[in-house]
């Protein structure tokens, strides 16, 4: 395993903890989408389903399987929906996701790896985890802000993307392992985090809140 996917692993932890921790410490999810949270849950779900009946190895099975992953997803949808529903804030959360999973199915059918139901189920993760975040920039621009503590979210996540890309091209060049579609994926969604990232440096770094015009 090399350093750019060790390091980018242990961001999408460090993401997938400091929502948890978010949420639980404030008992509130004021400005979390919930919508954004369970298209997390549906690509660890889609993605690690293989996982049930091959072994890859112990590394992926903890990382990347119920105990870090789906569950903490299913447990942040939990928290969102149902524990702390009442500080949920549905009016702003309002992005329809239809859109998002509705093509990237039909994308995932038209072009994948093998035209099996495990590959397509793996390649629909890929194209719809590219996305995912949408909701949740689309709550921020509409509520104009950002808690300090989900801007730290958002960018130990976008970090995660960024990494892989690196991990990718490691493995080209020492491997010659080359995936055209998760390559592709993860160069949109870590696109997607862009403006965020500058916002984040000249803001947030700074010491200001993270604010956008309403």
């Amino acid at each position: 395993m090399n350093i750019f996917r060790l390091t980018g692993d242990l961001s999408h932890l460090a993401a997938i903890i400091i929502l948890l921790l978010k949420i639980w410490k404030s008992r509130s999810c004021a400005g979390i989408s919930g919508k954004s949270q369970i298209l997390f849950a549906i690509v660890f779900t889609t993605r690690y389903l293989d996982l049930l009946s091959t072994f890859i190895s112990l590394y992926n099975s903890c990382m990347k399987a119920s105990v870090i992953y789906i569950g903490c997803a299913y447990a942040t949808v939990y928290m969102i929906y149902m524990k702390f529903r009442a500080t949920y804030d549905g009016n702003h959360d309002s992005f329809r996701v239809e859109f998002l999973v509705v093509p990237v199915g039909g994308l995932a059918v038209l072009i994948n790896h093998d035209f099996s139901f495990m590959e397509i189920l793996w390649t629909f993760s890929i194209y719809l985890e590219s996305v995912a975040i949408l909701p949740q920039l689309f709550m921020i621009s509409k509520t104009g802000e950002a808690e300090t503590i989900t801007t730290h979210y958002l960018f130990c996540l976008g970090l995660y993307r960024a990494l892989y890309i690196f991990n990718w091209v490691w493995r080209f060049y020492f491997e010659g392992f080359f995936d055209l579609i998760a390559i592709v994926a993860g160069v949109v969604q870590t696109i997607l985090y862009c403006d965020f990232f500058y916002l984040y440096v000249t803001k947030v770094l700074k010491g200001k809140k993270l604010s956008l015009p309403a």
